[in-house]
């Protein structure tokens, strides 16, 4: 018989740490939201207490399971790479395009401060005020 493993071990001893108290509760004729909360209060401090061992068996196991020392091969990953480089290559191309047509641009249009030259301090008399004189 093959042996059950520690996160099956540990999840059943915790929903049952809340339901039996939870039905004992709910025997004695306590509101349900009252029961579910106490149930769960006691279920976890008896799961804190008594279930230490299975709790750092799964935490090793977790970390074991995430802290491989060989990387999982996968077949399209150097494909995938590949993909993304002509994308970002594509858009870095584009980007430069654009400012090289944007500094041309600005290149061709004359500066309009220096060669203008300043509005006189004085308006120019309109035609009425020229007539009346």
């Amino acid at each position: 018989m093959k042996a059950v493993p520690v996160w099956v071990y540990y999840s059943v001893l915790r929903v049952l740490m809340f339901a039996v108290p939870l039905a004992i509760l709910l025997a004695l004729q306590i509101e349900w939201w009252i029961s579910a909360l106490v149930a769960a209060l006691i279920g976890f401090c008896l799961s804190y207490i008594l279930l230490s061992k299975p709790r750092a068996s799964i935490s090793s196991d977790l970390y074991e399971a995430r802290h491989r020392d060989k990387a999982p091969i996968a077949a399209d990953d150097a494909s995938e790479d590949a993909a993304v480089d002509r994308a970002s290559a594509a858009v870095e191309t584009t980007a430069a395009k654009a400012a090289e047509q944007s500094t041309q641009s600005e290149q061709n249009v004359p500066s309009t401060s220096a060669e203008q030259p300043a509005p006189s301090e004085q308006p120019a008399p309109s035609e009425r005020e020229s007539r009346s004189e």
